[in-house]
């Protein structure tokens, strides 16, 4: 740390400890504790320390309102402590019930106008997190919001620029005092003993955060309108929860369930029509341009290949086949200066909505719906009842949803997908396809903040850099690092449609770009990279060479009764164990950088009494992600949970996938 730093940090104690009133609240274990007071300038302040390290030192609070300061001049009057346990049982998700357990301290706070602010602060044995609220009022204008995080020591942050057009980045390390503005969540390592997530929960009526590097401190930045304006609010309001998960290991980071506790509890009353399942789709051969979205000599979506897909579907397990292409509009796609005008309920000449509804019905098949928008979404948002109502009268229960653009033209105008008009209408298209019993696939959408828990139509959502890029990416596709990084950064937000499971490393369109990584590598994807919408990307015949790599796709559920972290490093590997739900099966999955490793898996970690069978699939000897991606073995092992530990090799950009069944 800078000696300047170092100096502030020492001057802000102390001013902070002289201030009174003070008041703290820790987590119920009590490792975790959160301080708070108000300075002698009236300025909201708040520090954080775990097991007696200070992590955060005396560190700003506030908003800055247009007609009012709220970052200075309060009075703290009263506090207000209370305390909460429950377990909740999720509709879906990677665990199956979730203790919400926290202390909550809540500031009652005074300022000079005469303006009352509150300040809730809730801390948890996994971290901490805290929001603003405003009484009644007139409508206001937000600024800027004051949230700061003074670090007692300088992290390593893990973290994308916020103008990543769809936050479809790759996720770079670099000590804090060198980052620029960058999106939320950001993971933050401290040696190889001390881990956090940063990121916002419950953001239903407001800007998504961003985060910048200032005078020692982080501090926030909130994305605009076009006029510049953070927020537009209207009273009683409560801000998005800013959170920060704390571990002294990275398991702590993956395992924890706090986003989802900081978001409010299901409010969909009837939510049997909410099924997770496995998908396939008319969509991977646009992307290496043997199909084409429109209609045309290689249109996609057909009524004989969309049948095609089907039979395959349903001959094979899967609950969905999504139809990308479907609809008119697509003839416009691409022409200078115009922005295509998509029909949601006319099919394209070649494409027999009808007759395709009734088969895949008959079939046990689900048709998932494609709705892209081309960043129209204010034209979207005038269809949302004729759209969903369509999808309802012909049994369709889930669609994925597109915003292709730079900026979206919403019903306030052209703006950032992610300004409070964009977070505005997302939330206006889940409320909407809630009441049609449809869920959403979100593409290209703002960063996900938890509201699963409240909308389980929100099934999986995009903001990631997907296998899409291993098609067509002009610096040659993602790294084979890439995969072993998310779990540590973007998955932690929540289930994202990254699309595994690619069986053909051929690419005669872009020869230079291909998809980084062994055939046992996109099997453990399955495992490590979590959506309860989970689409296996490549065509039907690329399967078929590979059958009994193929087995493990057709049965690998997405949906879990309990989720662990077996191993792994930030941009090395990672291993991942799910028990599929209601069962006691374990699946277990890994993937590694262009570096080949081993790990050791203790099956005491997690399995139950008793005898079960595994089949393992790992990278062969000779396997190599770009010399020999193919090469898979295929072993059997009987285990029970005192069984010998088992080392797997991984190759370069490999991995491994492994069924583990309970033996009656």
């Amino acid at each position: 740390m800078k000696k300047s730093q170092i100096i502030l940090g020492i001057v802000c104690c102390m001013l902070f400890c002289a201030c009174e009133p003070q008041t703290s609240v820790s987590s119920p274990d009590g490792k975790l504790s959160v301080a708070c007071s108000v300075d002698s300038m009236g300025r909201p302040m708040y520090q954080v320390s775990m097991n007696g390290q200070d992590i955060i030192c005396p560190s700003q609070l506030g908003l800055q309102l247009a007609q009012t300061d709220l970052s200075e001049g309060f009075t703290l009057l009263r506090t207000q402590r209370d305390q909460h346990n429950e377990t909740w049982e999720t509709t879906w998700g990677e665990d199956h019930y979730i203790v919400n357990h926290y202390n909550q301290l809540l500031l009652f706070l005074r300022h000079r106008s005469g303006i009352e602010m509150q300040v809730c602060f809730r801390v948890f044995n996994d971290g901490w997190a805290m929001r603003y609220m405003l009484p009644e009022m007139a409508d206001t204008v937000l600024i800027n919001e004051c949230t700061s995080y003074q670090f007692a020591n300088e992290p390593t942050v893990w973290s994308i620029p916020w103008r990543t057009e769809y936050y479809e980045a790759l996720w770079q390390p670099a000590p804090m005092s060198e980052i620029d503005t960058v999106c939320s969540p950001i993971t933050l390592q401290w040696g190889d003993n001390l881990y956090a997530w940063m990121h916002e929960a419950a953001l239903y009526d407001y800007p998504a955060q961003n985060y910048y590097y200032a005078d020692g401190q982080l501090r926030t930045y909130l994305t605009p309108w076009s006029t510049g304006d953070a927020a537009y609010l209207t009273t009683p309001f409560a801000t998005p929860w800013r959170m920060m998960v704390l571990s002294n290991e990275l398991s702590g980071l993956v395992e924890s369930r706090m986003l989802l506790n900081l978001n409010e509890p299901c409010k969909i009353e009837d939510t049997s029509w909410i099924k997770p399942m496995k998908f396939i789709g008319i969509w991977w051969g646009m992307h290496l341009e043997t199909m084409t979205w429109h209609q045309g000599p290689i249109h996609g979506a057909t009524t004989e290949n969309m049948k095609r897909y089907i039979d395959f579907a349903a001959d094979n397990g899967f609950g969905g086949v999504l139809a990308e292409g479907w609809n008119t509009g697509w003839e416009d796609w691409g022409k200078p200066d115009v922005v295509a005008q998509f029909s949601f309920t006319t099919p394209y000449s070649d494409y027999d909505l009808e007759y395709l509804t009734n088969y895949a019905h008959q079939r046990g098949v689900q048709i998932i719906f494609h709705h892209e928008t081309q960043g129209n979404a204010a034209s979207y948002q005038h269809q949302l009842d004729t759209a969903f109502a369509y999808m309802q009268q012909h049994g369709m229960h889930a669609v994925k949803t597109g915003y292709v653009a730079p900026t979206i033209q919403t019903i306030d105008g052209i703006q950032y997908n992610r300004s409070q008009s964009g977070v505005r209408h997302y939330r206006k298209v889940i409320e909407t396809a809630a009441t049609y019993q449809v869920s959403i696939d979100n593409h290209e959408p703002v960063m996900p903040t938890g509201l699963q828990r409240t909308y389980p139509n929100l099934m999986t959502q995009e903001g990631i850099r997907g296998q899409e890029w291993n098609a067509w990416s002009q610096d040659g596709g993602s790294p084979c690092e890439h995969v072993t990084v998310l779990p540590f950064t973007r998955m932690l937000a929540g289930p994202a449609d990254y699309t595994p499971g690619v069986f053909n490393f051929d690419n005669p369109v872009y020869p230079n770009t291909r998809v980084h990584a062994t055939l046992a590598n996109q099997l453990g994807l399955f495992v490590v990279l979590y959506s309860p919408l989970q689409m296996a990307c490549d065509l039907p015949e690329n399967y078929m060479l590979h059958p009994e790599e193929f087995e493990f796709i057709r049965c690998v559920p997405c949906d879990w009764e309990r989720s662990i972290m077996l191993d792994g490093q930030i941009g090395d590997y990672i291993v991942m164990a799910r028990q599929a739900r209601n069962t006691d099966n374990w699946y277990i999955g890994a993937v590694t950088d262009e570096q080949a490793r081993s790990t050791t898996i203790t099956w005491a970690d997690f399995l139950g009494k008793g005898d079960y069978q595994t089949i393992i699939y790992q990278d062969a000897a000779q396997a190599d992600w770009q010399t020999n991606p193919y090469a898979t073995a295929i072993d059997t092992l009987s285990v029970h949970r005192h069984s010998d530990p088992l080392t797997i090799n991984m190759a370069p950009g490999g991995g491994f996938a492994i069924r583990v069944e309970k033996q009656n």
